[in-house]
């Protein structure tokens, strides 16, 4: 069975679309069909309806795609045993992160590693952390750097990095910003705009208001920390920022004694898969930057 023809079947499956699939391979969508169209010969059997300009999976297909996937994965992690006997870094390296890390976090990191290993193609790919973490258990990354799970995930090794501090604030001229001491008692009678619900984020505020019995009232949610601090800053709620965001004169850093919240930044690998050199590297890099960032 063609590795390649697999490859094709697998892109056009999880982005039920031929065109983008040819865009995720770097092929022109002629070739995907033909690879698919002979995947779907050598199997004497149709892997995809195709109605009305939609892509879907037939019985067959729907059947063929978790094996699929672990033949890519075995195969991937043999060429990357094999390629670590070497000690060369180099290949491909296809990691995710999250848009706020990817900013603030990551910029120095990636310029050593770039200028030390310029034989690696990066392919970073921005999204959730929850959603990164997902895509290492499924094996569609190799490497996650982000917000860390607040509780172990099965089959994911974390490795922490950053230690980053989360503060509360308001606009200058909310109602919270001439107290000198605010309670969470009193935060929440107000209206917060935070991350989504159902983020490891979200979650280290719901888990410090749960034991008080306290609840949220959320305007707007968005995972985008910037488009949070411009809420904030014109009044439409409070929020929970990254420390490294609160240096703002529009912004009131407000002075909660308990809980001190914080999050944990780092990298996610999948436990039971081995790690190229050039994912080792990248994770060595991001530690290196501490050194730079103390």
């Amino acid at each position: 069975m063609d590795i390649n023809a697999l490859k094709a079947f697998l892109a056009v499956a999880e982005s039920a679309s031929f065109s983008l699939a040819a865009e995720q391979l770097h092929l022109t969508q002629p070739a995907v069909s033909k690879r698919v169209a002979a995947l779907e010969e050598e199997l004497n059997t149709r892997l995809f309806d195709r109605i009305s300009r939609k892509i879907s999976l037939t019985e067959a297909g729907r059947q063929l795609l978790p094996r699929a996937r672990r033949m890519i994965y075995e195969l991937e992690d043999i060429r990357r045993s094999i390629a670590n006997l070497a000690g060369e870094v180099g290949g491909r390296l296809i990691m995710g992160t999250s848009h706020h890390i990817g900013l603030r976090r990551l910029p120095p990191a990636l310029k050593r590693y770039s200028r030390r290993y310029p034989e690696v193609q990066l392919d970073i790919r921005f999204m959730d952390s929850e959603t990164a973490c997902g895509a290492v258990l499924q094996g569609d990354l190799e490497l996650a750097i982000v917000t860390l799970p607040t509780e172990p995930i099965t089959n994911l090794t974390t490795q922490p990095i950053w230690h980053d501090p989360l503060l509360f604030v308001v606009a200058k001229e909310h109602p919270l910003a001439a107290r000198p001491l605010v309670s969470l008692a009193d935060l929440v009678e107000y209206q917060a705009v935070l991350v989504a619900e159902g983020t490891y984020t979200r979650g280290i505020l719901e888990q410090a208001l749960r034991p008080l019995g306290l609840s949220l009232k959320v305007g707007m949610a968005t995972n985008y920390f910037e488009t949070l601090k411009m809420m904030v800053s014109i009044g439409l709620g409070w929020s929970l920022l990254p420390e490294s965001m609160t240096h703002d004169p529009e912004l009131k850093v407000l002075d909660i004694a308990e809980p001190r919240l914080s999050r944990t930044l780092g990298a996610v690998t999948h436990t039971n898969r081995s790690i190229s050199n050039a994912a080792r590297a990248m994770v060595e890099a991001c530690l290196e930057s501490l050194k730079f960032d103390g």
